[in-house]
């Protein structure tokens, strides 16, 4: 098989890889994982609103792993606040799922890089060890992608099963009881699927740079000896 044939689809490996780095990095940085709409309920229950009226105590909430915003809506006007998760909020949450993910993220930055190293590793040369070739790359993507569901999984469960956004929303409330009434996954949260698929994609990639090719071979001619050449 022709060496540059494998080495374009390694080159196209280590850069699926480093792309998932930078995902998971965007994703971990910028507070966009879910936006929402709450209603102020007790705003609503005080004055006893109807359908109409209910646009008045509908504000807005969108946050991260580490920080956010909350726009309240309480029919006195709308009032934004910043909030961070660490270090008093997360006492508030599932702590444990939360750290959880943040470690399985960062472990899937690692893994992503290791992933990128193992494919550049190939570009330049054969690996001796069979671990060290497109095994070993399928192997550190089957990992890194693994792990960034798994953070994906986790989230999820926050918040379907333990009412992340709602749980934020009432964070320090000690008058206004907030009620979720629309989520929706905002940019990080698809930069981690997309670095999820990328490493998926890395396992094709690999499988592809397998497929063995003509080679082709070109006709030498053959070099005739004579008496008069030895002599010479």
């Amino acid at each position: 098989m022709p060496a540059w044939f494998k080495k374009v689809w390694y080159g196209l490996a280590s850069l699926l890889s480093f792309s998932s780095f930078l995902l998971i990095i965007l994703a971990l940085a910028l507070p966009h994982w879910l936006s929402g709409k709450i209603l102020c309920q007790t705003g609503v229950d005080l004055v006893n609103a109807t359908d109409p009226e209910l646009v008045k105590f509908i504000g807005d909430i969108y946050y991260g792993l580490f920080r956010g915003c909350k726009v309240r809506q309480c029919g006195l006007g709308s009032r934004q606040s910043q909030f961070t998760i660490f270090p008093h909020l997360v006492k508030e949450l599932n702590a444990g799922l939360h750290v959880t993910m943040l470690l399985l993220l960062f472990l899937a930055v690692a893994l992503a890089l290791v992933s990128m190293g193992f494919a550049i590793l190939n570009i330049i040369q054969v690996p001796y060890r069979a671990v060290n070739g497109p095994g070993g790359i399928c192997l550190w993507n089957i990992l890194a992608g693994g792990v960034v569901s798994l953070a994906i999984t986790s989230f999820l469960a926050a918040v379907k099963l333990h009412n992340l956004t709602e749980r934020i929303a009432n964070f320090q409330e000690r008058i206004f009881q907030f009620v979720v009434v629309e989520e929706q996954f905002k940019e990080s949260f698809w930069m981690c699927v997309a670095s999820a698929s990328a490493h998926a994609a890395n396992l094709v990639v690999v499988a592809i740079s397998q497929i063995p090719l003509p080679e082709i071979k070109t006709k030498m001619e053959e070099a005739t000896v004579t008496a008069e050449d030895i002599l010479y």
